[in-house]
């Protein structure tokens, strides 16, 4: 058995239930074992990867687990790819990674073509994981050896592998653990993409680290969610924002005896975790009203994990992300390189410790311009404000200079989702002659109800500063939507006039 304090820890927990699919259990045990089979089908004869990247397209369930630690079982590095992996995505991983191996279910849209004309073996997780495994000799596994490649998305450029080692995955679970007090008999959904961080580490690494039970679903769906939170199947809750916003729409719709059996459960959780995005103030304060849960936002990133958290006992603030975990370092720097040591003026938040990455797969020269000093550089911009950091936005995106003023386009547009019509909105800042970059936004308001530029300016009065009163770009009917939840149909474009206008 390999020394790897994941494997160890799945080993310790035996015959607990580590994932639950439906009506199936999978034991830790069992998933160890299958996890053997896969390392034995990967190394085919050999005794170590050596590092090797290796690609895998699995569902949720119990061939994820499996092969995501047999690969680490055979002295590979974790390569998970979206199921719904566009063929130009797929090829660019494909041509940048260059894996020695796929593990891919049968279904993947379009590896076995692509794989093909790259000559890399295809193997199905179902029946590598059945392999002759007891036989295989497997390799000792250093933890300052490559563990996982998690791609981006990237901003500015293509998408970047981010490189973390197995020590820098265990300094990572370890503080969420601490600091969010995982526990054996906690219980979990798993409905969050299983290619990100948030699901592979917040929710999948963290319990299974702890021997708590994952329930396990394809995707999320209410409609199969909300009867087991009223079954008070679970103990912890992790989310993006947007579900949030989904479960408040179909708590809303529900006749009152069944939402209240349904809130009941979720009150009765002893944690909620809202991350990936900020989390507008006005859906904080609903779901508070409607469960009586403050959600802990955190704040991380795929090189860094979790950084900072709002903390487990203690006031929760809307809008804000808490301090730095256990074992991490943050400070913010000003554009003139100063470090920021005083409330309410921004900087760039810089992260240092051993939650930090490795650095980006073949990719020296972006590696090298993200550090200053040993120090991460984010390329977000936050300020303190009584010890907590509030996040303004991406340097290079979210942050609008208009008029001499930095703004905050993540601020507006939380300001904006106050508006009882406005259900989401965007703001940008678009080049102006005379501000430099006037603000606009772009609104999608609930149907049937009355919206226009001119109400819209004289609810802003007040609320807004008269220098962040954005443009309207567009108003769209939040009917129809796409399957995906996206909005398809634009509606009229109106001008907001100038700033402060």
């Amino acid at each position: 058995m390999s020394p790897l304090p994941v494997l160890d820890r799945a080993a310790a927990h035996g015959d607990a239930v580590a994932l639950e699919c439906g009506p199936t259990r999978h034991t830790y045990a069992e998933l160890l074992g299958r996890g053997r089979g896969v390392a034995a089908a990967l190394l085919d004869g050999g005794s170590d990867l050596a590092e090797s990247r290796v690609a895998f397209l699995v569902p949720p369930g119990p061939d994820y687990v499996a092969t995501h630690w047999g690969i680490w079982q055979a002295g590979g590095i974790a390569l998970p790819v979206s199921l719904s992996a566009t063929a130009h995505e797929l090829d660019h991983v494909l041509a940048d990674a260059a894996p020695a191996a796929v593990v891919a279910a049968a279904d993947a849209p379009g590896i076995a073509e692509a794989c093909r004309r790259r000559g890399i073996r295809v193997l199905c997780p179902a029946a590598a994981a059945g392999g002759a495994a007891e036989a295989a000799p497997l390799p000792d596994v250093a933890e300052a050896r490559p563990a996982l490649i998690l791609y981006t998305s990237g901003t500015t450029s293509r998408p970047k592998g981010v490189v973390t080692t197995h020590r820098c995955l265990r300094a990572q679970i370890e503080s969420l653990v601490e600091a969010w007090r995982w526990r054996a008999d906690d219980r979990i959904p798993l409905f969050l993409p299983l290619h990100h961080i948030h699901g592979i580490v917040n929710v999948l690494c963290c319990g299974l680290w702890s021997g708590a039970a994952i329930d396990v679903f394809p995707r999320f769906d209410a409609d199969a969610v909300l009867p087991r939170v009223a079954a008070d199947a679970y103990t912890v809750f992790m989310a993006v924002p947007t579900i949030y916003v989904r479960l408040i729409e179909a708590l809303d719709r529900l006749p009152a005896e069944r939402r209240d059996g349904i809130t009941a459960g979720f009150r009765r959780m002893r944690l909620m975790v809202s991350g990936s995005a900020a989390l507008p103030g006005s859906v904080f304060a609903r779901w508070e009203a409607l469960t009586g849960q403050r959600l802990l936002e955190r704040y991380g990133m795929t090189e860094i994990g979790m950084a900072l958290s709002n903390p487990y006992e203690g006031e929760r603030r809307p809008g804000s992300v808490g301090s730095p975990l256990p074992g991490v370092e943050v400070r913010l720097v000003a554009e003139d390189g100063r470090l920021v040591d005083r409330d309410d003026e921004p900087g760039e938040i810089q992260v240092r410790g051993p939650n930090v990455f490795l650095g980006y797969w073949n990719r020296p020269d972006a590696t090298r311009d993200s550090f200053a000093d040993g120090w991460f550089r984010t390329g977000d911009v936050a300020v303190v404000e009584g010890g907590r950091y509030r996040i303004l936005g991406r340097s290079s995106l979210d942050i609008i200079k208009s008029g001499g003023y930095k703004l905050s386009a993540l601020e507006i547009e939380a300001a904006l989702l106050d508006h009882p019509a406005i259900v989401e909105c965007a703001v940008v800042g678009l080049p102006d002659e005379t501000w430099g970059e006037a603000v606009a936004a772009a609104v999608v308001v609930r149907p049937g109800e009355p919206f226009d530029a001119e109400s819209l300016r004289a609810w802003c009065r007040g609320r807004i500063s008269p220098y962040k009163i954005p443009r309207l770009l567009r108003v769209v009917d939040a009917l129809p939507r796409n399957a995906m939840g996206k909005v398809t149909k634009p509606a009229v474009v109106a001008d907001f006039g100038r700033p402060g206008g």
